[in-house]
């Protein structure tokens, strides 16, 4: 019987002479962790503004950690009924239920508890908008490109479970306004065919708006989805140490290293200032503008409804899109189908989300790029997807403010009729118009970045040779300018495939590859190639004969 021995070593270094660097060698001692330490703070980050996106929703996140985490000691989940006696005089009498009693006594009783509710709230809408925003610059910049799809749809999750959230908090307060939203919530669940009545009944306890919502909708929104949010941002910000941060193009920058400032101690100091310049300037907006005044639309009651009603922006959307599908029901089978409710509120963000966290493989099967990208795209410089992610937020543009046509026909005296008809046929014309209006803007930049390569500058500066003839003296563009618009990939479409084989026989995948090759020419027919290394030559000495004739011009000039 044979054994192995494995040696163990303490780490070898030098006496400590700082009690810092005493209790450095402690850990180092227990758990190694100096090399990791190291290569940590040597981790480098490149520079660009669009990358605090991310931070800003990390930093929203730790602010809504802190805040909620002193709601929390004050706020009572609770149905129970009870008879409000606080400070706010309006409602004194006014039966409610604990949850709300409980909101009021912190929003007028509980010293800085108004100021704490409104920072949590206007956190919870910086973060939605942080990731909104920050998946949008991913997006348009191929940032999701091999090896990062998993850490985009990490995202894509990051925002579903941000809506959740937002709505889950936006509901507990159990005043009028809430209510209304969570009425809409158990609408939609009873309009999921054939369990939809069962699904409603499970989460409400019974018959709406019973007593168990409330506490369920706070563990919800305390434990389960603020848990899975941190596992989710943990895994994302180590997959971005792992696969290392991608970079916009730039002297010096290759998708094989990474130019910009180390994380100690520049990129630390520079994040921990940024995190409080956020949290200042959250703090600062929730002291002077209000947020759900709860207090002003009174405890709910089911027999009510809060006129004008309107969610927050991130869910607005979502009522904008209830609002403009036209009414449309079929009963089958002794079953009712709400499709005026079950396709804008449940096929519709089902298919916008699935296609989102699907998108980077549905890029790489229609164009055929398998390489890994570290550097970004210029959005004009892929045009297709830049027009595609125009027209989505065109379309979501119009549902959100669809969302407020009542408004809107109240604001500017007209039919609501009329409006929603209205929007219902722009929601079908805007997003193409946006398509193809954005493609082209992308293509006419392209252009001018060609332009640039191959004549510099215009400065404006007209001459008059000898010959008659009129020139405008050009600058070359800057060596960063030069490897910023040279950075531009060109990629061949595929070519279309043979439906037969050699022996004329059919390929009986001819169809597939016939499909996928036509995506990869929509995808990148039209764009335009980078000027090669003959013109640029050529351009090159066209711009020094004409310098040339114009310093000989000027000389004859000076001489008379």
């Amino acid at each position: 019987m044979s054994t192995t021995e494995e040696s163990i070593q303490a780490p070898a270094h030098a006496a400590p002479t700082t009690k810092g660097g005493a209790v450095g060698y402690y850990i180092d001692d227990r758990l190694a962790s100096a090399s990791f330490t190291k290569r940590l703070v040597d981790k480098v980050f490149p520079d660009h503004w669009s990358f605090m996106l991310g931070e800003v929703a990390l930093y929203s996140f730790i602010i809504l950690l802190l805040s909620g985490t002193y709601l929390t000691l004050f706020f009572n989940p609770s149905m129970t009924e009870v008879i409000y006696n606080g400070s706010y005089v309006p409602l004194k009498g006014v039966k409610m239920s604990e949850a709300y009693s409980s909101t009021l006594a912190i929003s007028f009783d509980v010293r800085g508890g108004l100021l704490m509710r409104q920072i949590h709230h206007w956190a919870a809408l910086f973060f939605t908008a942080a990731v909104s925003v920050h998946l949008l610059r991913v997006f348009f910049t191929g940032a999701f490109r091999k090896p990062r799809e998993i850490n985009w749809v990490i995202g894509t999750l990051l925002l579903v479970l941000a809506l959740l959230e937002g709505f889950s908090g936006y509901s507990l307060p159990d005043d009028l306004l809430s209510g209304t939203g969570l009425r809409i919530a158990q609408g939609i669940m009873q309009a999921i065919p054939l369990v939809g009545t069962y699904v409603a009944m499970f989460l409400f306890g019974g018959e709406f708006p019973g007593t168990d919502i409330m506490p369920r909708l706070y563990s919800i929104h305390i434990l389960l989805i603020p848990g899975i949010l941190l596992a989710l941002i943990t895994v994302h910000l180590i997959m971005v140490f792992y696969q290392k941060h991608t970079q916009f193009p730039g002297p010096g920058r290759t998708e094989s290293n990474v130019v910009g400032f180390r994380l100690f101690p520049i990129y630390m100091a520079k994040a921990g200032g940024f995190f409080f310049v956020v949290f200042g300037i959250t703090v600062l907006i929730a002291a002077l503008v209000t947020i759900n005044p709860v207090w002003l639309y009174g405890p709910y009651t089911p027999s009510q409804v809060t006129a004008g009603s309107q969610p927050d922006w991130y869910i607005g959307w979502l009522d904008g899109a209830v609002r403009l599908m036209p009414n449309l029901e079929s009963n089958w089978f002794g079953y009712t189908f709400s499709w005026n409710i079950l396709v804008p509120a449940l096929v519709i963000p089902g298919i916008m989300f699935t296609a989102l966290g699907l998108y980077p493989w549905i890029e790489a099967w229609a164009t055929g790029d398998k390489r890994e990208h570290h550097l970004l795209d210029r959005p004009r410089n892929a045009p297709t997807r830049t027009a595609l992610g125009v027209m989505s937020l065109s379309f979501y543009m119009i549902l959100v403010i669809s969302g407020g046509n009542d408004i809107i026909a109240s604001a500017f005296n007209l039919s609501i009729n009329q409006i929603t008809w209205g929007f219902r046929f722009l929601l079908f014309i805007i997003p193409p118009l946006a398509f193809v209006l954005t493609k082209r803007i992308c293509l006419g930049l392209q252009r001018r970045d060609n332009d640039k390569l191959l004549h510099g500058y215009e400065t404006g500066r007209i001459l008059r040779l000898p010959s008659g003839e009129f020139i405008e003296i050009h600058e070359p563009i800057g060596e960063a300018e030069k490897a910023k618009l040279l950075a531009k990939a060109d990629v061949v479409p595929m070519e279309l495939p043979s439906a037969v084989d050699e022996n004329g026989v059919r390929n009986p995948k001819a169809a597939k590859s016939i499909a996928r090759a036509k995506l990869s020419q929509w995808f990148y027919s039209d764009v335009i190639p980078t000027p090669t290394d003959e013109e640029m030559r050529a351009a090159a000495e066209h711009a020094a004969h004409e310098l040339h004739e114009a310093e000989a011009h000027m000389k004859q000039i000076s001489n008379h």
